[in-house]
């Protein structure tokens, strides 16, 4: 059993760990690289293989049984029903369907139920929703989650290849005693962070913070769920961190938070501060579950936890989740081919 499998963006920073978590993971299928004009014609090296990019158009569909968008909102707007149409499966990275009532918003370790019952589109969730739910949701499943405030700090790798690089630019010509440039950023990003990223709103919240919110009530079905996000930028190439605190319903006990964690299969608990483990960036860049620990009573809320997540951005974040949205649909013989 193999599937022909389109990635849309494929040039990017996101679609060239799909393409390699795919060869990685053996998942069975042919992948077939799209992307712009721009691009088309490139080739792609990876584990040993070569492709060349295709131009990605109307036709682009025909024979695909599933293709992962990465790619940007208003190109998955206009490509993914023209896909769905040619019976190609689509499941999106961008933030484009995640609150269309008629498009299921999955992660797998917490409702990957709800991708069965798609019309062709599932929806990927932002990274940073994705990395959090990694701590909170199996504390929710414990405790009883009512509300959460919480503070990231992101990767470059969330604004994509071409932001990593500029990291990397500006950390050299800082080095060299030269003029560093800004412009994926809104400020030069190396020495310093910056508490804002995507667009603001009229309320002072950015479209990255409400996210945090309008997902986290989406993917855990919890549409009470009040949630207060401030998203900050930071110079680390790859892996988001997310600071937590968290109100229940119920009285919460700290081992009782820790065994819910590292049962949880999304999760792996690094918790022993007497021994300075605690999960970083460093180490969660390029692993597959996200670290969670600093957990602790909080000292605000009656029936509050606060904890400390880190993720890698790149996987857990968007081409992992996607992967194994597949992998889920593959397993349950949800995946049609031809």
């Amino acid at each position: 059993m193999a599937y022909r499998i389109g990635i849309l963006g494929a040039t990017g920073a996101v679609g060239q760990e799909l393409i390699s978590l795919l060869i990685d993971r053996n998942f069975p299928g042919e992948i077939v690289p799209l992307a712009s004009a721009r691009s088309a014609g490139k080739t792609i090296e990876c584990k040993g293989k070569t492709w060349t990019v295709q131009e990605a158009g109307a036709d682009s569909f025909k024979g695909l049984d599933f293709a992962i968008f990465s790619a940007g909102a208003s190109i998955s707007r206009d490509m993914a029903p023209i896909a769905v149409r040619e019976g190609c499966l689509v499941i999106d990275n961008s933030s484009y369907f995640r609150q269309d009532p008629e498009v299921p918003l999955v992660v797998p370790e917490i409702n990957g139920e709800a991708a069965l019952g798609s019309k062709g589109i599932i929806a990927n969730p932002n990274c940073s929703t994705a990395i959090a739910l990694m701590g909170l949701y199996p504390l929710h499943k414990e405790f009883g989650l009512v509300r959460f405030f919480a503070s990231t700090y992101q990767a470059a790798s969330g604004a994509g290849a071409l932001a990593m690089a500029e990291l990397e630019d500006q950390l050299r010509a800082w080095s060299k005693g030269e003029p560093l440039v800004v412009d994926k950023f809104a400020h030069q990003l190396a020495f310093n962070v910056i508490p804002h990223v995507d667009k603001f709103l009229d309320d002072g919240y950015t479209k990255e913070e409400m996210k945090m919110l309008h997902e986290g009530r989406k993917i855990m079905s919890l549409p009470g769920l009040r949630v207060s996000c401030t998203c900050v930028r930071v110079p680390v190439l790859r892996a988001h961190s997310i600071s937590i605190s968290a109100e229940f319903e119920r009285p919460v006990d700290v081992e009782r938070a820790r065994k819910a964690v590292a049962a949880f299969s999304g999760a792996e608990l690094v918790d022993d501060t007497a021994n300075k483990a605690y999960p970083m960036p460093l180490f969660f860049s390029g692993k597959e579950r996200c670290g969670v620990g600093r957990i602790r009573v909080d000292s605000a809320f009656e029936n509050g936890l606060s904890l400390w997540v880190s993720g890698d951005q790149l996987w857990k974040g968007a081409a992992l989740n996607a992967i194994q949205i597949a992998e889920y649909l593959h397993e349950r013989g949800a995946l049609k081919i031809g």
